[in-house]
């Protein structure tokens, strides 16, 4: 692959676990597979590892291609690579599916090793805090004892945030995104809705979709254009799309505008690409996420354990997790005299920003992951 800066051809790999996972709301996985993928070079002793936590529809491909024919890479491939902000020339980078996902790791659309059926409905719920826990396994398995770094946006930073909480020893620094330390009643609302989409399609079967030969597509898209409304910014609609017609105004309920056009194609590729049970999983992780809820909602109690060093970084236009939820995460390291650094970025992209290669954002990656020591 001749592109400049990349990690070019890429392969996952795929980890078994045969010792059980006991999960937050106490069911047991007897055993589970994580499909990851790596990016760079680990160093001789072992402490130049990078953990990239994927956000609600993302998945271990992080960087490269699979083939040079291959139209696009992984979905943070503007980050990562040599000489990339996230430079694989000095980090090891670790890029995984978590579990209950549906790109390879164990989930919903698994086959049980008993029945060879999938799991369908009977696959667990799992956590943000599952989720840690099943890649500190991972860490174990690639023979990783401590992190030069756990990185995230979104969803991805509240796995960054549970990392520093859950295993304080086993990492050096804290890359929070775009995230928050809980989600809004709001953000849980539209969730809900999105959920419900799902749920109450008659191809969703209780869950059980798979042994009826079908997948709930009409509420994964209504799920999906409802979550784009949600990622991008009102002055990014307005500037990508404003109301500009499709073609001619027909005075039907088919696409007319440029946006319905946009979100219609966005349902439809989710619906073909996605599992709607993770879909459902992934949200419910979202919802459940609280690390304060068992300090009485004191998030600095919560934080009180922490050793990692901080980078938090939020995006003006980003209202569904707002500057104001990462400067939450911000008091509380100082309420605890943690070394954080806090950067807001003026940006246009609403919640998808934190994946834009945006060069004000790139730069501020690069000079704090240019100061780790390995």
């Amino acid at each position: 692959m001749s592109e400049i800066n990349s990690v070019g051809i890429v392969a996952p790999q795929t980890a078994h676990f045969s010792e059980p996972l006991t999960l937050k709301s106490g069911e047991i996985l007897p055993q589970f597979d994580l499909v990851y993928e790596t990016y760079g070079t680990l160093n001789a002793t072992k402490s130049n590892a990078v953990l990239i936590c994927h956000a609600l529809s993302g998945n271990h491909h992080v960087a490269g291609k699979y083939n040079t024919d291959d139209k696009y890479a992984g979905w943070w491939d503007n980050l990562v690579g040599p000489n990339k902000p996230l430079d694989t020339n000095k980090f090891f980078v670790i890029g995984l599916n978590n579990l209950g996902g549906c790109h390879g790791s164990s989930g919903p659309s698994s086959i049980k090793p008993k029945s060879k059926k999938p799991y369908g409905a009977s696959f667990p719920i799992v956590t943000v805090e599952d989720w840690v826990n099943s890649q500190a396994r991972l860490l174990d398995y690639l023979g990783i004892e401590t992190l030069a770094a756990v990185i995230g946006g979104s969803l991805g930073g509240m796995q960054a945030l549970q990392w520093t909480i859950a295993h304080p020893a086993r990492l050096k620094h804290a890359l929070v995104i775009a995230s928050a330390p809980n989600l809004t009643a709001q953000n849980m609302a539209f969730n809900e809705v999105a959920r419900q989409a799902i749920i109450t399609d008659p191809e969703f079967y209780g869950g059980d979709y798979y042994a009826h030969k079908t997948v709930p597509r009409r509420g994964l898209r209504i799920a999906r254009m409802l979550g784009h409304i949600t990622y991008l910014s009102d002055d990014a609609m307005g500037e990508k799309f404003g109301r500009k017609i499709k073609d001619k105004i027909k005075y039907s309920f088919d696409v007319e505008f440029e946006m319905e056009s946009y979100l219609r194609y966005q349902g439809d590729k989710f619906a073909g690409e996605f599992d709607a049970n993770t879909y459902l999983r992934m949200t419910r992780a979202l919802d459940y996420y609280d690390p304060a809820l068992e300090f009485g909602g004191d998030l600095s109690k919560a934080l009180a354990q922490v050793k990692a060093e901080f980078l938090v970084v939020s995006f003006t236009s980003d209202w569904r997790f707002s500057p104001d939820r990462s400067r939450e995460i911000v008091k509380a390291l100082l309420d605890n005299e943690r070394t954080v650094s806090y950067a807001e970025v003026t940006a246009l992209h609403g919640h998808d920003a934190f994946l834009m290669p945006d060069a004000h954002y790139h730069a501020i990656l690069r000079a704090y992951l240019q100061k780790i020591e390995t």
